[in-house]
Formats: structure tokens, sequence, C-alpha cells
């Protein structure tokens, strides 16, 4: 494909991100209890948690001295530059700010069997891919950003209890996954070539949407008996 209908073919999977899933729709409307977003956060969780080792991977994969460099900036984003910083923190603090003790965050008591099973597949899957199709599954970052803002928004307008410095995980995130989002599409475009890298990089990002719907929809069922 040349770069316009490869990027087309890549964008054209919108629909199947997790900002549509009905449960997303009813946190945005205001409809989710307190106990649901209490177990949406300690799932929510697992996935962040998962990030850093999931980037990880595809730096040991890399063998670009160039792309290891740019990408180990995402770690250190997750993790933080010293203990008490970065995105893992943020989330955290979100939990706590919904009622979550944050050991019992840690330890993953709240974790649903289809939520980890789904993390563990992506970071299992970006330890076995070529390392620019482990990119590829990541950019749902293309259409991250503008729920981030909606989520901001309407988290505030809906759930009173929730301070804007709860929610400092996306209003940090949003400038951050713009970069990252335009990074990660170019570094894509660039190193996928032939018409099988470029349909396995298509094929990875529906892989990643199927694996954030799959999450929200455990989440949703796991949630049925608190509403």
């Amino acid at each position: 494909m040349g770069r316009d209908e490869f990027l087309g073919a890549l964008q054209a999977l919108e629909g199947r991100y997790w900002g549509t899933h009905p449960f997303h729709e009813r946190m945005h409307a205001g409809a989710l209890t307190p106990a649901e977003l209490r177990t949406w956060a300690a799932n929510r969780w697992y996935y962040q948690a998962a990030l850093p080792r999931k980037d990880a991977a595809i730096i040991s994969n890399c063998p670009l001295p160039d792309v290891r460099r740019v990408w180990l900036e995402r770690i250190v984003y997750h993790d933080g530059a010293k203990e008490g910083e970065g995105g893992r923190e943020d989330w955290l603090r979100l939990c706590e700010a919904l009622g979550l003790d944050r050991a019992e965050v840690l330890d993953e008591r709240h974790v649903l069997p289809p939520v980890r099973f789904a993390v563990d597949a992506y970071v299992t899957f970006a330890r076995t891919q070529p390392w620019v199709i482990a990119v590829a599954s990541g950019l749902t970052e293309m259409f991250a950003g503008h729920l981030m803002r909606r989520r901001v928004v309407d988290v505030l307008a809906h759930y009173p209890w929730i301070a804007p410095q709860d929610l400092a995980y996306f209003t940090t995130r949003v400038e951050a996954v713009s970069g990252e989002g335009v990074q990660t599409v170019e570094l894509v475009l660039e190193h996928c070539r032939t018409r099988a890298e470029q349909d396995a990089a298509v094929a990875a990002l529906a892989f990643k949407c199927d694996v954030l719907w799959s999450m929200l929809s455990a989440i949703a069922g796991g949630t049925a008996g608190n509403r």
C-alpha cells in the first residue's frame, strides 16, 4: 500500500476502539455507581501496570538504537523517574480518590480473570512479535486523545466527589498521547514497507482494539451486580 492508503487502513479501525463501548458511554453519561467506578479503576490498574513491561519488550526486540532511546521515554513516563512519580502513581491516586486502598490495588485482588488474560496476552504479543508490529499495536494512541478530553469534562460534571487533581492521569496524558501517537504512526509508516508487514500492522492494531474491548466487557460484567 502507498503511505496514505496504509495510514487510512489503520485509521479505519477507530470504530473498534473502546471509546464507543457501552460501559464507557455509561461512564460519560454519569450512570456508573461508585462501586462500578472502583471496579473499573482496580482492573484498569492491571493494564496500566503492564505498559512499562510491554514497552520494555519492544525495546528488547528492537535492533535500532535511535528507536530504543525514544521508546525508553515511555517506560520512564509510566514508571516515573523516581518513586512517587509517573503515570502509575497518578493512576493509584485516582484509585484512592475513588475509595480504594492502595494496598488492595497493588495486590490485584480485584482483577477479573478475563482482564488479566487480555492484558497478559497483550504483553506476550509485544514479546513475541517483531518490534515494529508490536509498536503498531499501540496505535490506539491515534484514537485516545479526544476520549481523554471528554472523560475529564464528563467525569467532573457527573461525579462531584471526584476532584480535578484526581484526574491527573488523564489531564497529563492528553498532551503526551498526542505526541506519542504522531511518533508511533511515523515509525510504523517508515518501517512497514512490504504488504505483508503492513497487513501485520493493521492486524496488530485490530488485536489491541480487541484487547481493550474485551477488558471493558469483562469489567462491565463484573460490575453488573453493583448497579
